[in-house]
């Protein structure tokens, strides 16, 4: 099968680590699903008394992404003292579970105490009257409703580490991530696309796309299945907008299988979930030639070319598409559950 050529990037133009997961459309698409889902519901009475008028999931779906900077318009003062209060709330977003494996194990390799599985607990716990502090309840329904968007991209959970032969590894601990033997992907951002040859491939069975060359050469992997999948998912299922996604997509009744037990195994059990779906996004991805790169502050780390099938965007794009489904569905489930 042909193979897209996929090369590293120049260096420095990428050094953010899992940024942006689902993209603003992505995460608003949970939102939305959500909104609708708990209508009626006394869910949607005690969303309502966290949120400021004009406010739903949909528009604060994005807010944890937007205190990160100035992408969104000009920071609140309420963002402010959320980032001066919160050091490592960008770590929030994720965990890096070797793909390979089937379960989260809080202390497992690429896992933190301040990770997307624990700060989800943290944000139920918080809703539940439980909390310890570290979130307001309407900090708690902001994060919550954003994370339970980034826990259903796959590389949000399930990471890629590499050994010095260019083949996917499994740590056995911490210590063998040394950049030296193995080394971090950093989710997937160290593996690096070629911007040409995906829009080549991706122009010849994603509706509406053409094969006009960006002005950046390479796509981070990770970068890919923030924003770029959630384009190709609703172009696939003829849907441009937010609200017309998210209608098509109620309106197909989709067959959700929901976590079990108490919601504060849901996270964890979320997150299983992801690891599976992440086998399935890193299926037929092959590592190429590997170089270093210097960031902006001077570190020096590896990225690597890779090659995946042209036909890539198609299964990639439905895996997106059902992932954005779920991650509202079960949204509006745990809300429901901590507020019945």
């Amino acid at each position: 099968m042909k193979k897209l050529a996929l090369i590293a990037a120049l260096a420095g133009a990428f050094a953010a680590n899992n940024a942006l997961a689902w993209g603003n459309n992505g995460h608003r698409i949970v939102g939305a699903i959500a909104d609708n889902l708990i209508k009626g519901s006394n869910a949607e009475k005690q969303v309502g008394a966290l949120l400021q008028p004009g406010e739903n999931l949909e528009k604060i779906a994005n807010w944890a992404d937007c205190v990160k900077g100035t992408f969104c318009g000009p920071q609140s003062q309420e963002m402010n003292d959320y980032v001066a209060a919160h050091p490592k709330h960008s770590e929030y977003h994720y965990t890096d579970v070797p793909f390979q494996l089937t379960e989260y194990h809080l202390h497992g390799v690429g896992t933190a105490e301040h990770d997307i599985v624990q700060t989800l607990q943290q944000c139920i716990a918080t809703l539940q009257g439980k909390g310890d502090g570290k979130f307001s309840k309407r900090q708690a329904l902001l994060i919550l409703t954003h994370l339970a968007g980034d826990i259903h991209q796959p590389l949000h959970v399930g990471a890629a580490f590499v050994d010095k032969e260019g083949k996917f590894v499994v740590p056995k601990d911490e210590k063998e991530v040394d950049s030296l033997n193995i080394f971090d992907s950093r989710g997937g951002n160290n593996l690096q696309m070629d911007e040409a040859a995906l829009k080549a491939a991706s122009a010849k069975t994603i509706p509406g796309e053409d094969a006009e060359v960006s002005k950046y050469p390479t796509k981070p992997f990770h970068s890919y299945w923030d924003t770029t999948v959630v384009d190709y998912a609703m172009r696939r299922s003829s849907q441009r907008t937010v609200d017309g996604f998210s209608q098509w997509a109620i309106n197909g009744k989709p067959a959700i299988t929901r976590a079990k037990g108490d919601v504060s195994t849901w996270p964890a059990q979320w997150a299983n979930d992801s690891l599976a779906v992440s086998k399935q996004a890193y299926a037929d991805v092959k590592v190429g030639l590997a170089t270093k790169q210097t960031s902006r502050s001077g570190a020096s780390y590896t990225v690597w070319a890779m090659s995946v099938p042209d036909s890539y965007p198609v299964p990639s794009s439905a895996i997106a598409r059902e992932q954005l489904i779920k991650g509202g569905y079960n949204l509006a489930a745990m809300l429901q559950k901590i507020w019945p």
